[in-house]
């Protein structure tokens, strides 16, 4: 907790510019836990909590804008290409086009909630050719819900925050320890549904030159498009 507010004393905004910027950029960076301690910071005195917010949507904006573009430029392929780093990479993109097919631009207000989710549905956005400005005033308000609700988190419990750290602090090493298991043991069990969504859906596939040969044959009956709604639309 004093070595979080150490930094926030020295680099204030800034330091929770870069943390949003990076995660939402796709970086694997702890944003969240830096926006609670300053949220805390800020019941302290520190930054006011609509300075943290504003400069938390901006951070958002940008990184989010350049999925968009992304989006836009490379269309459904980039949605593939995200999903490539997630560990439930078989559903990612599956499920990121069945909630954006329910909700529309909406689902934008709380992707930032779901892990894995916020830039694969700011790409789709592009992918679909969603207008800019609907895109940005969607995008604003779900990233002033997402940051508000991780300093108004820290405003109001800054007394265990604080206890808690000071504990895991007293711990030491066994402290850091303790918090490097539960992410291990988190990426194990993402790992292992992994592995069981693999094997429940593990079945013979042909190749697009084999496909040919086949219609050539007059072995095949039917071919029935499988793809979203959302994906034949992007891609035709």
């Amino acid at each position: 907790m004093s070595h979080l507010i150490n930094l926030l004393q020295e680099f204030g905004l800034g330091l929770v510019f870069v943390n949003v910027l990076a995660l939402q950029a796709g970086l694997p960076v702890p944003a969240y836990p830096v926006l609670i301690v300053a949220g805390a910071y800020a019941a302290m005195g520190g930054n006011p909590l609509w300075t943290l917010v504003a400069v938390g949507v901006l951070a958002s904006l940008i990184a989010d804008t350049m999925w968009y573009g992304a989006g836009r430029i490379y269309g459904m392929r980039i949605l593939s290409t995200l999903c490539r780093v997630s560990l439930s990479q078989d559903s990612c993109v599956r499920q990121t086009e069945s909630i954006f097919q329910r909700f529309g631009p909406g689902s934008m207000l709380f992707a930032k909630f779901v892990p894995g989710f916020a830039s694969v549905a700011t790409a789709l956005a592009g992918a679909l050719r969603l207008p800019y400005w609907v895109f940005v005033l969607f995008d604003a308000i779900g990233a002033a819900l997402w940051v508000g609700v991780g300093v108004g988190l820290g405003y109001i419990f800054r007394d265990a925050i604080e206890e808690l750290m000071l504990k895991l602090s007293s711990l030491g090493k066994y402290g850091l320890a303790l918090i490097v298991a539960g992410f291990a043991v988190w990426i194990l069990i993402k790992w292992f549904r992994r592995y069981m969504f693999i094997k429940q859906l593990r079945m013979d596939r042909v190749s697009v030159d084999e496909l040919r040969d086949l219609i050539a044959d007059n072995k095949v009956n039917a071919i029935v498009d499988v793809r979203s709604p959302l994906s034949q639309k992007a891609t035709g």
